[in-house]
């Protein structure tokens, strides 16, 4: 008998987003995956690698450079500019992508768990660019770097996961075997699945009710910490056209690979130690030490 395979299997009726560039074939779920021709990107840089799977930050046809530190994968930000997020498949299976950029999936703007997730799905082999936040089945809105205060997660109280870009990787699950129906009593719902079947079936539905528990605390929850003018965030810019459709899909319930990208101005990347520099000491005294009474200059026009 075939194994559960966890608590939180996603049932065939799950719905996943897909990403640019698609055809959807007629009659089937088959998506197909175009990667994007006019993109031109720098290959000189490694980029963030799970499992295989790769994430990408693209500023103006480049990719930005990544620094190793702190246990982490860092980049520097370059305040107002546009970015998208370049996603690799390198297997020869469909995976089903959680991204999330300030904690906040890029799809529905949730936070959630990345098995509850909406996704976006690759294609065997391909890659796919997502360049903002999904605000409809047509359009997107351009992610940018901003200050914390001008972020999308300061328009809607979610400050807590700012400065990280996250993407969990699931493969497509083999169509099942459906066993033979064992006879059961007259009006049981669960006639016809197998014990195994059932259980996936009981644990959706609960995982379902745990979403809606997770979304209503978000909404009372208040916006922390609170947000500044220093520090990197992302905005929700201008409206570009995206269509996207929603599939069927069925996942392993074990990621196939996670990839984590903090970003922060270069002033920041210089206090933790991730690039080399020197940036002035945010100390109020310091300044006010170094006053001084008077120039060899006029009173200058207002």
């Amino acid at each position: 008998m075939r194994k559960n395979i966890g608590t939180a299997l996603t049932l065939v009726s799950l719905l996943m987003l897909i990403g640019m560039g698609i055809r959807l074939s007629s009659g089937n779920a088959l998506a197909r995956f175009s990667p994007d021709p006019e993109a031109v990107v720098d290959q000189s840089k490694t980029p963030v690698v799970a499992g295989g799977f790769s994430v990408e930050v693209i500023v103006d046809g480049r990719r930005l450079q990544e620094y190793d530190g702190r246990g982490r994968r860092y980049i520097e930000a370059l305040e107002n500019a546009e970015y998208e997020l370049r996603l690799n498949n390198p297997t020869g299976s469909r995976v089903a992508v959680a991204l999330s950029v300030d904690g906040m999936n890029t799809i529905d703007a949730r936070h959630t768990t990345a098995w509850e997730a909406h996704k976006w799905v690759i294609a065997p082999y391909s890659t796919i660019t997502v360049r903002g936040w999904q605000m409809s089945s047509e359009n997107a809105r351009r992610f940018y770097f901003t200050t914390e205060r001008d972020s999308y997660g300061a328009k809607i109280g979610q400050t807590a996961n700012l400065g990280l870009i996250s993407a969990v990787f699931f493969r497509e699950r083999k169509p099942l075997v459906i066993t033979q129906a064992v006879p059961g009593r007259r009006g049981d719902k669960d006639e016809g699945l197998s014990r195994d079947e059932k259980a996936p079936k009981e644990a959706t539905e609960s995982a379902s009710a745990n979403a809606t528990g997770d979304a209503a605390k978000a909404r009372r929850a208040p916006g922390y910490p609170p947000p500044d003018d220093e520090s990197a965030a992302t905005g929700i810019g201008r409206n570009v056209s995206n269509g996207v459709q929603w599939i069927k899909m069925e996942l392993d319930s074990s990621p196939a690979g996670e990839v984590a990208i903090r970003y922060e101005y270069r002033a920041a990347l210089v206090r933790l130690g991730i690039i080399p520099g020197s940036v002035p000491r945010p100390d109020v005294l310091d300044r006010r030490e170094k006053a001084a009474g008077f120039e060899p200059k006029y009173c200058p026009e207002p």
